[in-house]
C-alpha cells in the first residue's frame, strides 16, 4: 500500500505529530457518536489527495484506521457475508453513498451495477475496495 510505504520512508515531525493528535484526541470509541467522530475525522483526511497530506497526517490516518477497523470487528462482526452483504454493510457503517465510492469502480454505472448486485464485484475491485475500507481484499471475493 502506498501510504505505508511512505509513513515507513519519511521522516516524521513529532511536534507536529503532537499537536495533531492534541487536536483530534484519537481514542477507542465507546459509543456510535464517538465512533462517527472518528469516521468523520478519516473522511476528512482522505478528502485531501494522498500525495497532499503531511507525513504525520498519514501515520494519523494510520492510526483512525486501526482503531475504526478495531471497532467496527467488534461492534459489526461480518460472518458469512456475500461480498455485496458486506459493501453495503460497510457503506452503511460508514454513511456512505454511491457518489462517495463510484471512483473505485471506474464508472458511476458499473459502480451501480455492483451496489445493486447485478454485476459480480471483480478482483482488481476488490482490491480497490479493500485499500479503501482497509480491509482484506479476500472479503470481496
Amino acid at each position: 500500500m502506498k501510504v505505508r510505504a511512505f509513513v515507513e520512508k519519511a521522516a516524521m515531525d513529532e511536534k507536529k505529530y503532537g499537536r495533531l493528535l492534541a487536536r483530534v484526541v484519537p481514542r477507542i470509541p465507546q459509543t456510535e457518536e464517538e465512533y462517527q467522530s472518528l469516521v468523520g475525522q478519516i473522511a476528512q483526511l482522505m478528502e485531501q489527495d494522498e500525495e497532499n497530506l503531511s507525513v504525520e497526517e498519514t501515520r494519523l490516518l494510520a492510526l483512525l484506521a486501526l482503531v475504526v477497523e478495531n471497532y467496527e470487528q467488534r461492534n459489526f462482526p461480518v460472518s458469512d457475508a456475500s461480498p455485496h452483504d458486506l459493501l453495503a454493510h460497510l457503506m452503511e457503517a460508514r454513511s456512505l453513498r454511491h457518489k462517495d465510492i463510484w471512483q473505485l469502480f471506474g464508472s458511476k454505472g458499473v459502480a451501480s451495477e455492483v451496489i445493486s448486485r447485478k454485476r459480480p464485484i471483480s478482483k482488481a475491485q476488490a482490491k480497490k475496495l479493500a485499500a479503501f475500507f482497509h480491509v482484506s481484499a479476500d472479503l470481496f471475493i
